[in-house]
């Protein structure tokens, strides 16, 4: 059996996020919440069954935007948590994330 994307999405999501690691679209990218609260908004809208295809389209590309934006921001925080966490001697140690969600 060949792994896939599928099987370790963090992996991905993480190797992608370090290809643009030097990369600053801050200015351009809103914060978690607020693109959060624009994909829930999208959603909403896309389930109302009142548009047309064309908007659907575009609300869909608009929210695929909006996810990429949401999964790096948690990856951004998920690699400051590991980074902080410290060992029992009080030193800054490199701690994995461990997923709970088996």
């Amino acid at each position: 059996m060949i792994a896939s994307v599928k099987d370790f999405p963090y992996v991905f999501l993480v190797a992608n996020h370090a290809k643009g690691a030097g990369q600053t679209n801050s200015a351009k990218t809103p914060p978690f919440e607020e693109a959060l609260k624009k994909l829930e908004g999208i959603v909403g809208a896309m389930e109302s069954d009142d548009l047309p295809l064309e908007t659907l389209l575009a609300k869909y590309e608009e929210g695929s935007k909006l996810v990429k934006v949401c999964q790096e921001k948690l990856a951004d925080a998920e690699v400051k948590i590991q980074q902080l966490e410290k060992n029992a001697a009080g030193e800054m140690k490199l701690k994995l994330f461990e997923n709970v969600e088996e």
